[in-house]
């Protein structure tokens, strides 16, 4: 993986959700899987959140997220995880960790989105009225319930969706 195949979520997108999440950020425990740059947990950390676990397979993403977390000093709110997630998320329930929000941007058109919504939902890790935010494809269409998770929003631009999903226990 090169440097430029990292595909940050856009400002407009970045925007758009956060102006959804409103004041559901401040206080939160943070996942954000398929990290990236690390942008999301940032984002989340800035607004409040009181810590984030990033997660990514690749060595560049997980450089670059550790990087710009350090960069914005942010270092003792955040772990950073070079994990393949797609092997699944015990790793996280062993932490001991309970996330309120959950950000997912896996690579488009890779059949992923569904696969770790999945993972996610029996993990364990999500707390009893979690949030969790998955930017994906159109041509990836997501369903309205996958567990105990359901859809309670969606907005699209261009060939871009992101879909919010709550836990409901």
């Amino acid at each position: 993986m090169k440097k430029s195949d990292i595909r940050p979520t856009t400002d407009y997108f970045k925007q758009m959700i956060f102006n959804i999440l409103a004041d559901r950020v401040a206080g939160s425990v943070v996942l954000d899987l398929f990290a990236g740059t690390g942008s999301l947990a940032i984002e989340a950390l800035s607004r409040g959140a009181s810590m984030a676990v990033l997660v990514d397979n690749h060595t560049q993403a997980v450089k670059l997220s550790a990087r710009n977390i350090s960069v914005f000093g942010l270092d003792r709110q955040c772990v950073v995880l070079k994990r393949d997630i797609l092997k699944g998320l015990a790793f996280l329930k062993a932490r001991g960790r309970v996330f309120d929000l959950v950000f997912m941007d896996p690579p488009y058109d890779r059949a992923m989105g569904l696969t770790t919504l999945n993972l996610l939902e029996r993990s364990e890790c999500l707390a009893s009225s979690a949030l969790v935010v998955v930017e994906h494809s159109r041509r990836e269409p997501l369903p309205e319930k996958v567990g105990s998770l359901e859809q309670i929003r969606q907005r699209g631009h261009g060939n871009t969706l992101v879909s919010f999903y709550e836990s409901v226990v």
